[in-house]
């Protein structure tokens, strides 16, 4: 497998260029160090042998459950708390 991601002190000071980082040598020589050690332990599972498994996107199954529309009467009545009605309507002050 080709080392694709090869980390070095350049590539850590380009990154931090565009994000504005102003980073110390220190810092740089740090960050080459922990994202190496990073991107070693994602080879080390790079080479686990998963042939015949199917990927796993959930730890559980997913399904939907869906359950069926009734249709249900309500007693509300939407003037019952109005006191300025007339006629099934709301009554509202004129404004001509």
């Amino acid at each position: 497998m080709e080392d694709y991601w090869k980390i070095n002190e350049e590539l850590v000071r380009h990154i931090s260029k565009a994000a504005k980082l102003n980073l110390s040598d220190d810092e740089v020589a740090r960050y080459v160090r922990e994202v190496g050690d990073i991107l070693d332990a994602f080879r080390q599972i790079d080479k686990v042998d998963v042939g015949g498994e199917e990927p796993a996107f959930h730890p559980l199954p997913v399904e939907n459950r869906w359950r069926e529309d009734e249709e249900k009467k309500t007693e509300w009545d939407p003037f019952s708390n109005s006191e300025s009605r007339e006629d099934g309507y709301f009554k509202g002050p004129k404004i001509i």
